[in-house]
């Protein structure tokens, strides 16, 4: 009978420890992630293709590393899709724009609107360097 209890006992030990390694592990803040998100219509003209391949292309260049670690993402969102409408809401968007968000324990702690995008639409090493530069700085602000 004693046999039986010990054994019990010791089963709800060992269950109970991985229970709290996994609340534990739970508990650990995850890095956080960058996601660039280029938001089109269904129309999409010369200009917006260029810039959602300029942003990529920023991306891809410059942010290799946080590419395959997993810290920045790319979309490209077409926002007339079902169930992408709430994004014009959320981004407060009015045209073709690219948003950097940036997403802690599953949440979104911020974003911006690269509004300057637009400016540089017609020079590809500027709109790259602009592009570069505001997912630099956005990331430092964590």
């Amino acid at each position: 009978m004693l046999k039986k209890i010990f054994l019990i006992i010791m089963a709800a030990v060992v269950i109970n420890s991985g229970f709290l390694a996994r609340a534990a592990e739970a508990r650990v803040s995850q890095p956080a992630t960058v996601i660039a998100y280029y938001f089109h219509g269904s129309f999409r003209c010369f200009t917006c293709n260029a810039m959602e391949k300029y942003s990529k292309e920023a991306i891809e260049t410059n942010f290799k590393d946080a590419l395959k670690s997993g810290g920045i993402e790319f979309k490209e969102i077409n926002v007339e899709d079902k169930g992408n409408e709430h994004y014009i809401k959320d981004y407060g968007l009015y045209t073709k724009s690219l948003v950097l968000s940036m997403i802690k324990d599953g949440k979104e702690i911020k974003h911006k609107n690269l509004d300057k995008i637009w400016e540089y639409a017609k020079n590809e090493k500027e709109f790259i360097e602009y592009v570069t530069v505001e997912i630099n700085n956005f990331m430092k602000e964590e």
